[in-house]
């Protein structure tokens, strides 16, 4: 997708999206045979559920109907959610993954398992977990010190009432 329809489609739909209480996070155009795919990736501070996605995908329908954004050509419109694994790029995505465990790959060349514990302008406050029985031990991160950043699943993750009952 050329700069300028991603420039002009984030220029088109990200009004609406705030509009709606969400952020606009990703788009992009995909070929799948003859068809054009466009993906929306939305979020929020509270998540975004099949209600929310429904009423955006609707706004946003409308307003590409009325426009030339994506040319003549049939495309499909895809509105969703950035996911379990999702990859932390901007402050908001990693505020939102508190107390979540996240892979970093560190400047430095290592990979890190920690949970975040707390974001400020700077960096991560984040609890690396221990090993063999050790306890977890905290540690700060600076943001430049980050690489790229993914949420991970768990599986087993016991709730915090329950450790604490």
């Amino acid at each position: 997708m050329s700069t300028t329809q991603s420039e002009r489609l984030r220029e088109l739909l990200e009004p609406l999206v705030i509009s709606q209480g969400l952020d606009l996070e990703e788009i992009a155009v995909h070929s799948v045979g003859r068809k054009r795919v466009l993906r929306v990736v939305v979020d929020s501070d509270t998540g975004a559920d099949l209600d929310r996605i429904a009423d955006v995908s609707r706004v946003l329908s409308a307003r590409l109907d009325e426009s030339d954004a994506m040319g003549e050509g049939e495309y499909t419109l895809e509105v969703g959610t950035p996911g379990a694994e999702r990859l932390l790029r901007e402050h908001r995505h990693y505020v939102r993954a508190t107390g979540r465990l996240v892979k970093f790959q560190l400047a430095e060349g290592d990979e890190l398992v920690a949970r975040i514990l707390g974001v400020d302008d700077e960096g991560l406050d984040l609890e690396v977990p221990g090993v063999k029985g050790r306890k977890a031990t905290t540690r700060r991160l600076g943001f430049q010190d980050v690489v790229r950043a993914r949420v991970q699943v768990e599986f087993n993750r016991k709730d915090q009432k329950e450790e604490g009952a």
